[in-house]
């Protein structure tokens, strides 16, 4: 069975996890062997540098080093971990992937798209998603949400303008990659997201 690569984006509150979850279940029906990672992180190695990027204490840290801690982050996650199970057959699933760092660092953080792409493509090398679906969700309703949780990390305690200018990043990355990134509305009930990311992957499977 060809492996499939799948990502899940948003911003902060956009309830990828349960998403995630759910799309395991329905992959696993279909005969896959079901990876799901995260990013930054899903390696020894990569967790630890998730450890300083997300650190609350470290708010001096410059764009520039934001960026290139994400990126070999991810080559490490894509070299260990996204490479092999794809190359197996598996079907992988990460919550966030390069698309996040195009937005956060190349949008919100104004270092420049094609900066931002330049950089990690040698940590991606070919492996860009089949599919990336975009929980799309308004700033204002997201950040209230993690807010419930009891410690924010670095990123999520950033303005709520810096989260805007995500939201929006978001979108206007899904608009430049309509083909690859699906926009689904985040506010919806958990069930109909589900059903739309199926109804999704379903005729991606159909066509590969």
């Amino acid at each position: 069975m060809k492996g499939i690569f799948i990502t899940m984006e948003g911003p902060d509150g956009a309830g990828k996890s349960t998403q995630i979850e759910l799309l395991k279940s329905y992959l696993t029906e279909q005969g896959f062997e079901v990876l799901i990672t995260r990013e930054p992180g899903g390696t020894v190695i990569s967790e630890a540098v998730r450890g300083v990027l997300l650190n609350p204490e470290y708010k001096e840290m410059k764009p520039e080093t934001e960026l290139l801690l994400y990126a070999a982050a991810r080559a490490q996650l894509v070299g260990e971990v996204i490479g092999p199970a794809a190359d197996a057959g598996k079907a992988v699933i990460s919550d966030r992937f390069v698309d996040s760092s195009v937005v956060y660092q190349g949008i919100a953080r104004g270092l420049g798209v094609e900066t931002v792409y330049s950089v990690n493509r040698p940590a991606i090398g070919e492996y860009m998603p089949d599919v990336t679906f975009l929980l799309d969700l308004p700033a204002e309703v997201g950040i209230a949400r993690k807010k419930n949780q009891a410690e924010l990390d670095r990123m999520e305690q950033e303005s709520l303008d810096f989260h805007r200018k995500v939201a929006e990043g978001y979108r206007t990355l899904a608009e430049r990659d309509p083909e690859r990134i699906k926009t689904i509305d985040a506010t919806l009930p958990v069930d109909t997201i589900c059903d739309m990311i199926k109804g999704k992957v379903r005729t991606l499977l159909a066509g590969s």
